[in-house]
């Protein structure tokens, strides 16, 4: 199925539909459309520019997927020893596997490694978790970061300036000292970028392997006192009102 020349009046692309539905994020849809497993109105879909409206039945697996509900977005509190997939292929529990099931289908606006807890956003909108996750979104994610050893101010004021791991360029970090208890230190560490274990990878260069992280905020979302295993909507207006304006 091509997408129409007049494909603007139809409503919205099908990677961006099956995203805002909650089935998989666009990339992933893109995915599914490339396997043959989508269908629009009985016709296979092979193109993800392709446009959908109200009116057109679509299909992934053989399953019809409704019309997206209302954009909902979640704060989570991640226990540790939880994987942040859907499916893990080493067995391993997953964060989706503990949600309560009344959430429904939901995707996590980035990731926390296994060892890692703290603030998960989740969300019913797969195109909005892609746009949070993006480092032009602009927000900062916090953590609080122990460490073993005894961290040097200079070494972590010139985090400010990036720092560059094993051939990766990490953007700039603020990390500050907040706390020396025997071995051990706690940090307070911010980023904008949040690359797959940034804050481990860079407090190993530094000589300060991480023993515990607890992601504390992302963007204006807080972790606050909500206890650990716990979930909680953010009320709409406040969604409304938070989320960063389209360019």
């Amino acid at each position: 199925m091509k997408p129409p020349e007049d494909a603007p009046e139809r409503g919205e692309r099908i990677a961006k539909f099956l995203a805002r539905a909650g089935i998989a994020s666009r990339r992933d849809a893109e995915r599914l459309i490339a396997e043959g497993k989508v269908r629009c109105n009985n016709a296979p879909v092979t193109h993800p520019a392709t446009f959908v409206g109200p009116a057109d039945l679509v299909v992934v697996n053989g399953v019809p997927v409704g019309a997206p509900e209302r954009t909902r977005l979640w704060r989570y509190h991640k226990p540790e020893g939880l994987v942040t997939t859907h499916r893990d292929p080493e067995g391993r529990p997953t964060v989706f596997q503990k949600l309560p099931a009344v959430l429904g289908r939901v995707i996590s606006v980035g990731r926390l490694d296994l060892s890692s807890e703290g603030l998960l956003l989740l969300t019913n909108d797969g195109a909005l978790a892609r746009r949070l996750e993006l480092p032009a979104t602009g927000w900062l994610r916090r953590y609080r970061v122990r460490v073993h050893g005894r961290p040097d101010p200079a070494a972590l004021a010139a985090l400010a300036g990036g720092i560059t791991v094993e051939g990766v360029r990490y953007g700039p970090i603020e990390a500050g000292l907040d706390a020396v208890k025997g071995e051990n230190a706690w940090l307070t560490v911010s980023l904008r970028e949040g690359r797959n274990r940034e804050v481990r990878r860079v407090m190993t260069a530094l000589h300060l392997p991480v023993s515990r992280l607890i992601r504390v905020a992302y963007g204006p979302f807080q972790l606050g006192h909500l206890p650990r295993g716990a979930v909680e909507e953010v009320p709409h207006r406040v969604l409304r009102d938070q989320l960063p304006r389209e360019g």
